[in-house]
């Protein structure tokens, strides 16, 4: 089994992952700026000052978030990725606070 290193987190899964969520979200532009608030929300403190330099979510969120949504070990099924981010951006959109 492959991981997928995001932050200090690593994933279980394939590293198609990341490219399959951001491919369902890029041919959807009606999620393009909630995927761009949410990825603001949701990004540690001071991301800017530890590699990779990127707005990720804490680690342990991350892994709280993963394993209460895909129960387990967090890990994600490869083949619902794109559909359960479209679904939850969806969420995120029509939800009054987003």
């Amino acid at each position: 089994m492959d991981l997928i290193k995001i932050g200090p987190v690593r994933v279980p899964g394939s590293p198609r992952i990341l490219l399959i969520a951001a491919c369902s979200v890029a041919v959807r532009p009606r999620l393009w700026g909630i995927s761009l608030i949410m990825t603001w929300r949701l990004a540690a403190r001071r991301w800017w000052r530890r590699a990779p330099f990127l707005p990720l979510p804490d680690d342990k969120f991350l892994r709280f978030r993963l394993v209460t949504m895909y129960g387990g070990s967090g890990t994600p099924e490869v083949e619902n990725v794109g559909a359960d981010v479209v679904a939850w951006l969806d969420w995120c959109r029509t939800w009054k606070s987003a």
